[in-house]
């Protein structure tokens, strides 16, 4: 609880100078009041309940909204006061933690302007930026950065590889006025670049020019072969031969079994196929460069970074396997901000899961001990009662003779009626 007061404490003397759009930690159940659940037909949406999961660091500050059913969609969203970030930092951040060891589903989140029907929220809709951990099997574990640019959804042309343990992680998108970017993991900066270069907003700057070709006498061969050189005489040999040591079979049948062939073997002095020597090509002009040419079809756009209205933000994805806990949704122009937070809040929570973890974990391993030991003690009992049964064998030769009757001294009993 200190450290989300110290964080609150840091928010309120940021707010000077920033501007915070949401600040969303789903402390409580009134999170329903204002997020929005989609009821678009034909989806089987599944949904979302406030918890801190299996392990946590603080019971009440770590509560989020957790997937609740397996292989289900989910879409909510929340609506808030529309902004632009023309001349402004925008920083998007939250946290993910897949605690059910994910398999294969999304954790991202999604930004929209003002137009989003969220009682019809559904993949197709359109959304301005697409951001957060996506994991399917092991070949995709991947972070979307995705920007609608003129109804285009562009994909960054970088791979970014995402968190897939158990824990939870601090996602964070900083898109500047300059047009560059930053993607943090944890607070820790993992890639950025230029957003043209990244994405595919514009045409390249540069295109080949169309009336240029290769010159017909362009050789940009850097060796050829020698002139010179002759491939010997005695070069040419088989590459297989009869094995001279193989001799007919005593019982070889040339009649029956027809004319016998020795074996074949490798040749010894077999050389393969004969190539010239290489030597420089005196006629080389190296690599033919294509000339370019100024595209036409190019026109700067020094707002690549800009969106004239933010208004909403959304979880909007697809799970196999549910237990992802989503929390502390951030929206703001101050990258000190968010940082702070990871700081006083996130780091906290991640060394209290781990800690807990560990815990549970050695928890399980003794109580897996003891069932085993028990188990172990069990099969020894049986195995001893088992041992104490009398042999059968000795009881039926501990039972006492009886002596055999007189068959003499005995009445015809079958004739008794007589």
């Amino acid at each position: 609880m200190r450290s989300l007061c110290t964080f609150v404490l840091l928010v309120v003397l940021a707010i000077v100078t920033a501007d915070i759009y949401l600040d969303e930690k789903f402390n409580d159940d009134s999170w329903e009041k204002t997020w929005v659940y989609s009821e678009y037909p034909d989806k089987e949406f599944g949904k979302f309940v406030l918890s801190h999961g299996k392990f946590w660091n603080d019971p009440e500050n770590d509560k989020g909204i957790q997937t609740s059913q397996d292989a289900r969609f989910y879409a909510v969203s929340k609506k808030f006061t529309p902004f632009s970030n023309k001349e402004k930092t925008l920083v998007i951040q939250f946290t993910v933690k897949h605690e059910q060891n994910i398999d294969c589903g999304g954790g991202y989140l999604k930004v929209f302007d003002c137009s989003i029907d969220q009682k019809n929220l559904y993949g197709e809709s359109p959304y301005l930026i697409m951001f957060g951990p996506d994991i399917c099997g092991p070949g995709i574990k991947k972070v979307h950065v995705i920007f609608n640019y003129k109804g285009k959804n562009l994909l960054i042309n970088k791979d970014i590889r995402c968190k897939d343990d158990i824990y939870t992680h601090l996602y964070t998108l900083i898109v500047k006025p300059d047009n560059t970017y930053k993607v943090l993991i944890d607070n820790e900066e993992v890639e950025s670049g230029e957003l043209e270069a990244d994405w595919g907003f514009l045409p390249p700057k540069k295109i080949k020019d169309p009336s240029q070709t290769k010159p017909a006498d362009w050789d940009d061969k850097p060796s050829i072969d020698d002139p010179e050189d002759k491939k010997p005489e005695d070069w040419d040999k088989p590459e297989h031969i009869p094995d001279p040591e193989a001799t007919k079979p005593e019982d070889w049948d040339d009649e029956m079994d027809g004319e016998w062939e020795a074996p074949m073997i490798d040749n010894p002095d077999y050389k393969g196929e004969w190539k010239p020597k290489q030597i420089d090509n005196p006629n080389y002009k190296g690599p033919w460069i294509h000339p370019e040419i100024d595209n036409p079809e190019y026109t700067a756009d020094l707002e690549l970074y800009k969106r004239d209205e933010i208004c909403a933000v959304g979880f909007d994805l697809w799970q196999v396997k549910s237990g992802t806990i989503f929390d502390n949704v951030l929206i703001t122009d101050d990258p000190e901000v968010a940082r702070k937070f990871g700081e006083e809040v996130w780091k906290p929570t991640l060394e209290g899961e781990k800690k807990m973890k560990e815990a549970q974990d050695e928890e399980e391993r003794k109580q897996r001990d003891k069932e085993v030991k028990e188990s172990e003690s069990k099969d020894e009992d049986d195995e001893d009662e088992d041992n104490n049964i009398p042999d059968a064998e000795n009881e039926d030769n501990n039972i006492p003779d009886i002596p055999e009757d007189d068959d003499n001294d005995k009445p015809d009993e079958e004739h008794d009626e007589l």
